[in-house]
């Protein structure tokens, strides 16, 4: 009789699984052209919403209802003809908008507040300005917010005079209310030292380094400094990180709010542009004079072969670069990285190439930080992240290394995640993205099956064992997926964009 009855319900419950992952596709949008540029904003109320910038002057807010059918589009006509650079701070029942734009010789960086039907909810205010003597082709302002995103932070680094930074920045509360500004000067050693990797805690509390290296490739860094401005201090406190005989590479920040740490981790390697050999750590404590922990640990032979690319005859771990540090409620935290290059015509480029000074690359003497994975804003078919070449150039994104580590920085587990991706001349269907359901990460990327690219589901439990989901139903062999840009916006709902006949679109991905 038990059996039976397990055997009848399985059948009630098994179509109800069939049915748990829905997609839903917007309709291409035909004013929607290959150079579109474009945000995903999120979901607001009942609708979701992106942004869409096409040529440089005509910008727009698409509102698409749970159907993912079109209810408006929205001319954003109050903005200047063209936006040197733009940020979406995205709450639940409203979102910033927050622009940068130069009028004569002043840049302006403004905000507005926008309804979940993209409307205005009041007038346009100005954050802050900064006159200078050029054309502004680069942002000078860099956008932060807190996790709880009721701080907000923005800064400017004017580094005119090379031994001396000019460091100004400005913190807003949840309604856009001025808290503090401050400016403060940094002493440099011009071509050696470098500012990069900000942060913004929820109380305002900002950190970031000071690294000195060189301007000739990465892996080189040998000297560490946590710099912190504390809200209501007008200086800035400088501490150095004693690093052991080993040279930092890829640099994070992350924020830990439950424990009020800041926690940095690098890649490192044991000579000078050598082979990466490991993970450092640093664990700090806001209010704190000196690190809780530091800690090294050096990668085995069997993660360097579980983590290498089949077929690769690179270094592991040589091509990887950190994406992502999770951090945990206990005080542990999850950094996640990923093998990433490109070659051009037989040509190899590896990290050094493309990421040895990304600090350096803007043309005045505004320095906007490091921003390599913090930008909201993606241009479609556009390269990203990585230098865009005249011949042919083919972009590589294999295995996903995943790395976790205890409150005092000990490795507790590690998992990697096979995959081999390439693309041609662009990186947009290429890499991963991820979600956080029923106390798993879900990674989803693209993968060739009988060539044809069919989106992937791996998940990750709390305990690092990766499991690997079904293909994903109501798949069109018309869309081809850009996982790299997806945006959770519900416990069980992301957003991702995808191409159709050279069309941008959008799909809504139910779990």
């Amino acid at each position: 009789m038990i059996p039976k009855c397990f055997f009848c319900l399985s059948i009630l419950i098994f179509p109800l699984l069939l049915n748990a992952q829905k997609i839903t596709y917007t309709e291409p949008d035909k004013d929607d052209i290959r150079s579109v540029d474009f945000d995903i904003i999120g979901k607001i109320g009942n609708n979701y919403l992106f942004y869409k910038k096409v040529h440089n002057n005509n910008y727009s807010i698409s509102v698409y209802d749970n159907n993912m059918q079109i209810v408006d589009k929205v001319k954003m006509d109050f903005l200047p003809d063209k936006l040197i650079n733009s940020d979406i701070i995205t709450n639940r029942d409203y979102f910033y908008f927050i622009y940068q734009y130069q009028k004569k010789n002043v840049v302006y960086c403004s905000a507005v507040r926008i309804n979940g039907q993209g409307k205005l909810m009041a007038d346009p205010v100005v954050l802050d300005t900064t006159t200078i003597n050029f054309f502004a082709s680069n942002k000078i302002y860099n956008v932060l917010y807190s996790e709880d995103k009721q701080r907000i932070g923005v800064y400017k680094i004017n580094s005119k005079d090379e031994s001396r930074y000019i460091f100004t920045s400005s913190v807003f509360d949840g309604s856009l209310n001025k808290l503090s500004k401050t400016e403060t000067a940094i002493s440099m050693r011009p071509n050696t030292d470098f500012l990069t990797e900000f942060a913004l805690d929820n109380d305002g509390w900002m950190a970031f380094v000071k690294e000195a290296g060189n301007t000739n490739g990465g892996g080189t860094i040998q000297e560490l400094s946590l710099l912190i401005k504390q809200p209501g201090v007008d200086t800035l406190a400088a501490y150095p990180i004693v690093i052991p005989n080993i040279y930092l590479d890829n640099i994070h920040v992350k924020v830990d709010n439950s424990n009020k740490h800041f926690v940095i981790v690098s890649f490192y390697s044991k000579q000078r542009r050598g082979n990466i050999d490991g993970l450092y750590s640093t664990l700090w404590k806001r209010n704190a004079d000196s690190a809780l922990v530091s800690k090294v640990f050096e990668f085995n032979d069997q993660l360097k072969s579980n983590a290498k690319s089949e077929g690769s005859t690179r270094a592991a771990f040589n091509d990887y670069f950190l994406q992502n540090i999770v951090v945990r409620k206990d005080g542990g935290f999850v950094a996640l990285s990923e093998s990433a290059y490109s070659s051009s015509r037989g040509i190899y480029n590896n990290r050094y190439d493309y990421y040895g000074s990304p600090y350096m690359n803007n043309s005045n003497y505004y320095l906007y930080g490091n921003s390599f994975g913090s930008s909201y804003y993606y241009p479609w078919m556009n390269s990203y992240g990585y230098n865009n070449y005249p011949q042919l150039t083919r972009y590589y994104a294999d295995n996903i290394a995943i790395m976790a580590f205890d409150s005092s920085a000990n490795m507790q587990w590690t998992s990697i995640i096979q995959k081999s991706q390439y693309d041609d001349n662009s990186d947009n269907f290429i890499g991963y993205g991820i979600y956080v359901s029923s106390g798993q990460v879900n990674f989803l990327f693209n993968q060739f099956a009988k060539r044809t690219l069919l989106l992937q589901s791996e998940a990750l439990d709390i305990t690092g064992k990766v499991k690997e989901a079904p293909t994903l139903k109501e798949l069109d062999r018309g869309y081809q997926f850009m996982p790299r840009y997806m945006k959770q916006v519900s416990s069980r709902e992301v957003l991702i964009p995808c191409q159709y006949r050279n069309y941008l679109c959008f799909a809504k991905i139910e779990f």
